[in-house]
């Protein structure tokens, strides 16, 4: 309660115009930026210009952020996204000779980069899921799975919902919004 209090100061100061706020919220999360970036291998030009990009885009939008205590959620995805963008970019305008000819379709798929698009795109559907949903669905997929008594006893739910419900909660990540707008780059 006292962070997300602290945050929505330093956002509404920041959204007034204080300097020190801007600097603090920079200096607070760039790290948080740069590690994503480090995660699509991308070079330290194209990580400046993601930063840079994040940080105008917070300029423009942090008066429509309605819940400070998301700011760092949204840096995330913000990063995520710019990355992304960089590695269609790169891979987009591959420079060929002036007789070679290749059909970007045709090139062999980074599985890797496609792996961590997917799940990027699986924390964002997830997180659009209810605490409840979350929880469940942690302590199905965790290793060792737990047990349908054991799950029950925590969330207190019945035994015999547990199975229906995963059912339920695994159809609305399949049908998630943003898989809709995922275009894998392959």
């Amino acid at each position: 309660m006292r962070d997300e209090m602290a945050m929505k100061i330093l956002v509404d100061d920041a959204v007034q115009g204080d300097e020190s706020a801007w600097n603090t919220i920079v200096r607070s999360y760039t790290p948080l930026i740069r590690s994503i970036c480090r995660r699509y291998c991308l070079s330290p030009e194209d990580r400046d210009d993601v930063a840079s990009r994040v940080w105008m885009h917070l300029l423009a939008d942090i008066r429509r952020i309605r819940e400070p205590a998301a700011l760092p959620g949204w840096l995330r995805t913000t990063a995520r996204r710019e990355c992304l963008a960089v590695v269609w970019r790169t891979t987009r305008d591959m420079p060929f000779g002036e007789d070679e000819f290749v059909h970007l379709a045709l090139l062999p798929a980074d599985a890797g980069l496609l792996a961590e698009e997917q799940r990027i795109v699986l924390r964002e559907a997830i997180s659009s899921l209810t605490e409840q949903d979350r929880r469940l669905l942690s302590m199905l997929f965790c290793d060792p799975p737990m047990s349908y008594e054991e799950i029950s006893v925590v969330l207190g739910i019945k035994r015999g919902s547990i199975g229906p419900t995963r059912q339920r909660i695994l159809l609305r990540l399949r049908k998630a919004e943003v898989w809709r707008a995922y275009e894998p780059t392959f």
